[in-house]
């Protein structure tokens, strides 16, 4: 009976399945039963909004991107299935239900301990450590150690949540929100230690220039919709389209351009008087801690950036899947949302496209490499769910290429020490990076708020 109840929600999917959360959530803080529903109901259409720009691109994009590989013989074998089709395979696994209680539980006993300020509601999206889990178990043939996976990957991305706090609220002006799970979150370390190199190259550190920069520069032509229109027609040329084609794939890339930020705003509408209301009544509870209300990373696709980035990064990807030695899996399912890959590197590098691009070609390669890894794990996950074609593989770079999952499964096999040497190195680097950067940022604001309480206390 349990089974079934919880089968039947996380079939309602996000876009009804995060609402309700909200709903419960905020009234269970004290607010009225309208507000909530207003709040619960404008964040339910802005992920419907968003559904239906991602939707735009992946049918656009992605016959585009196909197309492309197709044009320069591109021979990589096994497609990327993206996490419209990882997430439902893996709701699948034996893993899943006992995978939401459990990351839930973590989450409340790190609020206890003080070890997180993230509340995370975003329930829908434990798919992520639940990946984790149900490939260790795969892995290991260690039911309890899938569980582990289930606890090392959750307790892992509330902390990310907090030390990206800083580039949530002054980047992307989301206060109060935190973004603890999805590809923005576990591939932020990787953008830090590429940002934290580049600081230390005299030369390489000055260079600069970001959508604003583009926008300044050129007027008009330098708006977003006029750079989404122009990766339109680079994106149809390299597919060989004709020229019908290739104008209306730029009419549809400057759609997105225009259409993500707005698509945002009903969220934002949502989510900021709950925001507010939660911050209050839970400070006043358990003091003067800050808390951070956990969401979808699909909040960071409205800025300029960001979808500026991700244009760039489609055909940029697939160059990369053809570079990155060894690599099997064609990118496809995953090109739609590239954005989740890079959000968090746009804000590291404080909208600096130059930076992006190094630390984004990075993040792709290895995202790359780590899901030709899985390839066999991922295939068997999808043929337990029954959503394998005789004789396919599959894979996905969204969580198939998660360096958490893989580096996690290396720790308990030992299959590939030279890969979880050199990939845990530089991972843990980003990491430490990560942990000290966010430490400054601390520090910063104490150090602040120090010099404005004498001259507070002097008028």
């Amino acid at each position: 009976m349990f089974s079934e109840i919880m089968r039947y929600i996380l079939d309602l999917g996000p876009t009804v399945m995060l609402p309700l959360v909200i709903i419960l959530f905020s009234k269970a803080l004290g607010m009225k039963l309208g507000d909530c529903f207003k709040s619960g109901l404008h964040i339910g259409i802005g992920f419907v909004g968003i559904g239906l720009v991602i939707g735009l691109m992946l049918d656009s994009i992605g016959p585009a991107a196909k197309s492309m590989a197709e044009q320069f013989q591109i021979n990589l074998h096994v497609v990327d299935v993206g996490w419209p089709g990882s997430s439902p395979m893996t709701w699948a696994s034996q893993i899943a239900l006992v995978a939401i209680p459990i990351a839930i539980g973590v989450n409340v006993l790190m609020l206890i301990t003080r070890m997180t300020r993230v509340v995370n509601v975003d329930i829908w999206n434990i798919w992520h450590m639940t990946f984790t889990g149900a490939l260790v178990h795969l892995a290991t043939g260690s039911y309890w150690l899938g569980i582990l996976g289930v606890v090392v990957h959750a307790a892992f991305v509330y902390k990310l949540g907090d030390w990206f706090a800083r580039d949530t609220k002054n980047f992307f002006e989301l206060d109060g929100i935190a973004i603890p799970h999805g590809s923005s979150a576990y591939l932020g370390p990787i953008a830090v230690l590429v940002d934290t190199i580049i600081e230390k190259i005299p030369g390489l550190n000055r260079i600069h220039f970001s959508a604003d920069d583009i926008q300044k520069r050129f007027g008009p032509f330098g708006e977003p919709v006029t750079v989404g229109f122009i990766m339109g027609i680079v994106i149809g040329l390299l597919a060989g389209y004709d020229m019908k084609g290739v104008m209306q794939l730029a009419v549809k890339t400057a759609a997105v351009m225009l259409l993500m930020p707005r698509v945002i705003k009903p969220i934002m509408d949502g989510l900021t008087p709950i925001a507010k209301h939660a911050r209050k009544r839970l400070q006043a509870k358990f003091g003067s801690q800050e808390f951070l209300i956990g969401l979808d990373p699909a909040l960071l696709l409205g800025h300029t950036s960001v979808v500026s980035a991700s244009l760039i990064f489609i055909p940029l990807t697939i160059l990369i899947a053809v570079l990155v030695p060894g690599n099997q899996v064609l990118p496809f399912g995953d090109l739609a949302t590239i954005g989740f890959f890079v959000a968090m590197a746009v804000a590291v590098h404080q909208g600096n496209l130059f930076r992006t691009l190094i630390s984004g070609s990075i993040i792709m390669a290895i995202t790359l490499w780590i899901a030709t890894q899985t390839i066999g794990l991922h295939t068997q996950l999808a043929a337990n769910a029954g959503a394998l074609k005789a004789g396919g593989m599959v894979a996905s770079m969204d969580q198939g290429g998660s360096p958490i999952t893989w580096l996690l499964i290396q720790l308990l096999t030992w299959q590939n020490v030279v890969g979880l040497c050199v990939i845990g190195t530089l991972y843990v680097a980003g990491v430490l990076l990560t942990w000290r950067r966010a430490r400054g940022f601390v520090a910063q604001e104490k150090a602040q708020l120090a010099q404005s309480q004498p001259v507070s206390s002097a008028q």
